[in-house]
């Protein structure tokens, strides 16, 4: 098998339980490369309530390298103000293009700095860390990556530390980040809260810590206090969307005007909104069949060397759930880190319009993962 093909090969599961069985993963080979990006600063965007331009920038660089790599697949995970991906090495001159571009656009566009490193997975394996894959697919249409081994934390680290940094490119240069929007409104809790939850493992490979997450998901599933956080008839579109000028931001061309940006998009997006609103048919576009879609499809548990997962749940089960996480830190068996908000938002990338293959990425509101992340480190 071509190092290329590593991930199209990788068998699907759907049952999420099965996200920390070991059997699932593989290792990724030694040619390939670990990216990943981060928007510095997110906290005080956050606190300036922008956290749906953080999202923005999470999910770019992986609009910016699926489209630089055309209709390879590759593994990847959104982390709220933050995505994590491999590719294999002869794709990394692209992929470090893009990434390159795509700083530069987060910082003159969206007022967001961003820093991304690109990783040899040798230089992870030197570290003593492994980076393995698995695919989980939510729907029959799409699938997640999913990454265990502690190399990609490890990264993260070596990211923060100014390791394998990607440069900025010159100013002006713009990444390709066709079908990335942002037209969906927030989502509220129907059950009480939105729950951002994180949980990583003390050790690696550590049996407890994988009882631990099946006993969470299991929890979950058998409370009856938790729905998903996109329900079936999916969120709700409003016009203008609420992601509008992040849109206009995000497919203006190198000569195009910001007014002349704005109009387009606004056309576009008046035109999408009617269609979903009448429900009619245009062309190969079903707006009933892609909502029930986009419910399906959403971005809502994922592990990355970390748990995560966004879960629209009853006050109750969250405080359940947040004294179970307690004892296993008490136990020395995980970290974790939990942020309640009211409500979630999506991020989208719709490579095809009448295609089933659109993913949806879905956070907190009011600070998601990100918050999340910031309450685990303080422990």
């Amino acid at each position: 098998m071509n190092d290329a093909d590593f991930y199209a090969s990788l068998p699907a599961f759907d049952a999420f339980a099965a996200v920390v069985d070991p059997s699932r993963y593989r290792p990724l080979p030694p040619s390939w490369w670990v990216g990943m990006t981060d928007v510095v600063g997110s906290t005080r965007a956050i606190e300036q309530g922008r956290y749906k331009a953080v999202n923005t920038a999470g999910a770019s660089a992986i609009s910016a390298v699926a489209n630089a790599l055309g209709h390879r697949r590759f593994p990847f995970v959104f982390g709220g103000d933050g995505a994590s991906f491999a590719v294999c090495g002869e794709d990394a001159p692209r992929v470090r293009e893009a990434l390159a571009a795509t700083i530069t656009w987060s910082r003159d566009e969206l007022d967001l700095p961003m820093r991304a490193a690109l990783v040899p997975v040798s230089a992870v394996d030197a570290a003593g860390y492994a980076v393995s894959a698995a695919r989980y697919a939510p729907s029959p249409h799409v699938s997640y990556a999913m990454f265990s081994g502690g190399g990609l934390a490890w990264a993260e680290r070596a990211m923060k530390s100014g390791d394998h940094a990607v440069a900025a490119a010159p100013p002006g240069t713009r990444p390709d980040l066709s079908g990335l929007s942002c037209r969906w409104s927030e989502i509220p809790a129907t059950r009480g809260t939105m729950l951002s939850l994180l949980a990583a493992p003390v050790r690696q490979d550590d049996p407890a810590f994988r009882q631990a997450v099946e006993s969470i998901v299991e929890e979950i599933d058998a409370s009856g206090e938790a729905v998903r956080p996109v329900p079936s008839g999916s969120a709700g579109v409003a016009w203008p969307p609420p992601g509008l000028e992040l849109e206009v931001r995000a497919s203006r061309g190198a000569n195009e005007s910001l007014a002349a940006a704005r109009l387009r998009v606004r056309v576009r997006t008046w035109f999408a909104w009617l269609i979903m609103r009448t429900g009619a048919r245009v062309g190969g576009f079903d707006p009933a069949r892609y909502r029930r879609e986009v419910a399906a499809n959403a971005d809502v548990r994922k592990y990355d060397d970390h748990l995560r997962m966004t879960i629209d749940c009853t006050t109750a089960l969250a405080d359940r759930l947040e004294a179970s996480l307690e004892r296993a830190r008490a136990e020395g068996i995980l970290n974790y880190g939990l942020h309640r908000q009211p409500a979630a938002v999506m991020t989208c990338f719709v490579p095809t319009a009448g295609a089933s293959d659109h993913l949806h990425f879905i956070d907190g509101a009011a600070g998601g993962y990100a918050l999340a992340a910031r309450a685990m480190k303080a422990r």
